[in-house]
């Protein structure tokens, strides 16, 4: 099986911004409102996180760079899921929607589990770490990886008016489309996917490394910014960063919308994670040796 894949009353004098580090998972206090940055998540507690668990494989879940200079999604608008287009015309049957969610049930527990969702996979002629599998976790709703429970994928099967396998196969390449073409759903889904690769059992608030950096590439695998290698490549080169909380997976969104791919317009004085100040930080200085390596040559 593949790898198996979901800040007070305004003051009128607001404290000089402060940044924390912790465990080498950097976070923000609230800073001062910049009428040129944007929104922040919530931000994780200032307690030191334990270390993260071993990342559990990445189950239920080609890119190309863009050129233009700052990442953003084409001017196309497309219905919310509640309103988009539905397939066919005949009604949801019960009866199959019940048969279709007993096919691939745990003989143990009234869920589909990791085996189910990929012998599901394999009937929709999909890989699991694809993503497709994701956008069908989001509509679903899910709540955890390699696992639908009976709710989850009855009811969001009726919502999506499928209840076959072959249904189900034709309907997500639109689910796909509309993600693609819709800013607002792609990023309803991108905060999807922070929950969704949390370890509940484990009360998991931060994602680890390396579960951030497989669900960053698939996420974006559609249509991947300038600044994701980077970003990854720089995650991966620096082993104390252990963690990714909440603020800092949502903001990097609006990083790679508001920034430029050579990061001349970041402005460190925004209210960003220091971790992104540190990697543009780390940026800057790879550029320099670059120019000084060249002029020697």
């Amino acid at each position: 099986m593949g790898q198996c894949f979901s800040c007070g009353e305004p003051q009128e004098r607001d404290p000089p911004p402060i940044k924390h580090k912790y465990d080498g998972v950097p976070t923000t206090e609230c800073r001062p409102s910049v009428p040129s940055a944007p929104a922040a998540a919530d931000s994780p507690s200032r307690e030191a996180p334990p270390a993260p668990a071993p990342a559990k494989p990445l189950t239920v879940l080609s890119s190309d760079s863009l050129r233009s200079e700052k990442w953003s999604f084409p001017r196309v608008t497309a219905k919310r899921p509640a309103e988009a287009r539905r397939t066919g015309s005949r009604d949801v049957s019960d009866a199959r929607l019940a048969a279709l969610f007993e096919q691939y049930r745990d003989p143990a527990e009234d869920a589909i589990l990791a085996d189910g969702v990929e012998r599901l996979c394999a009937d929709l002629e999909l890989r699991p770490d694809e993503f497709r599998v994701l956008v069908l976790a989001w509509r679903l709703d899910a709540q955890a990886m390699c696992r639908f429970s009976r709710a989850e994928f009855v009811g969001g099967c009726r919502a999506l008016r499928v209840d076959s396998v072959r249904a189900l196969q034709a309907r997500l390449p639109q689910l796909a489309a509309e993600v693609a073409a819709d800013a607002a759903l792609f990023k309803d889904l991108y905060h999807f996917t922070f929950r969704f690769g949390l370890d509940s059992d484990l009360g998991q608030r931060i994602l680890p490394a390396p579960m951030a950096i497989s669900l960053w590439r698939l996420v974006f695998s559609q249509r991947e910014p300038p600044l994701l290698e980077p970003w990854l490549r720089y995650l991966e080169k620096h082993a104390q960063i252990r963690g990714i909380p909440a603020d800092t997976w949502s903001m990097f969104l609006s990083l790679v919308e508001a920034v430029s791919p050579d990061l001349a317009d970041y402005d460190d004085n925004e209210a960003w994670p220091s971790l992104f100040d540190d990697f543009v930080e780390y940026q800057t200085d790879q550029a320099n040796q670059n120019v000084s390596e060249c002029d020697r040559d």
